[in-house]
């Protein structure tokens, strides 16, 4: 697979098999994903691979909660801006109703939706979790340096025929995740990675992206 279609293919896939992802495979993936850019190669990402057992503990516990209305731990960062500017707000109102189209829940069906939310933490069924996590020192430039690591990762799960869905969601239960994973206190949890293989018979809508014009614009003397 070239990195055109691994770009092209990827997507937050929400259902999964129950196949096992070998670990020999992710650690290949991890091990080439380290080659990643960051500014000043500090390689500001702190990973955690849960499987098997400890990755059904978590599920529990966090089960638990979810089941008892538990709105979660307090934020450690913002996941959106209170106020979500245009075209940004229009473009997550789009994608919600795409997603929640495809899968014929309608706007006004709560527990269905609450439903939809909580499979997050079931990691919709794949067989292993990464949870990258990030210094409370480090600025947003690093903040960046851990998106283009998530990003390789991605493709490169793409390249093995994985697919992933990431997911700020696990922060939500940060301290939930913590019991299980015992992170130094200097870490911050920013969300997950769920890996496995597609369940290719699950409904699924292919967001839309919004057109090149929108997003950048041309600098090259010929007036077009």
């Amino acid at each position: 697979m070239d990195v055109y279609q691994a770009v092209t293919t990827r997507r937050a896939v929400r259902e999964f098999t129950d196949e096992p992802v070998p670990r020999a495979t992710l650690e290949r993936v991890l091990s080439a994903a380290a080659r990643t850019p960051s500014g000043a190669n500090i390689q500001p990402w702190t990973v955690y691979v849960l499987t098997d057992a400890p990755l059904a503990e978590l599920k529990k516990r966090i089960a638990e909660r979810t089941e008892a209305d538990d709105p979660g731990d307090e934020r450690e960062y913002p996941m959106y801006p209170p106020e979500l500017a245009s075209p940004y707000r229009e473009r997550r109102s789009a994608a919600a109703a795409q997603r929640f189209d495809a899968l014929g829940i309608r706007r006004e069906d709560a527990r269905k939706r609450a439903e939809i939310i909580a499979a997050n933490w079931q990691c919709f069924g794949a067989p292993a979790l990464l949870l990258s996590y990030i210094h409370r020192d480090l600025g947003s430039a690093q903040w960046v340096d851990l998106g283009m690591y998530l990003q390789t990762v991605m493709l490169l799960l793409r390249s093995e025929g994985l697919h992933s869905c990431p997911q700020m969601a696990w922060s939500v239960y940060h301290r939930t995740v913590a019991e299980v994973v015992s992170p130094p206190e200097e870490l911050l949890l920013f969300g997950g990675l769920s890996v496995g293989f597609e369940d290719t018979s699950a409904k699924f809508a292919r967001i839309d992206r919004a057109p090149l014009a929108e997003t950048v614009t041309f600098l090259d003397g010929t007036g077009s």
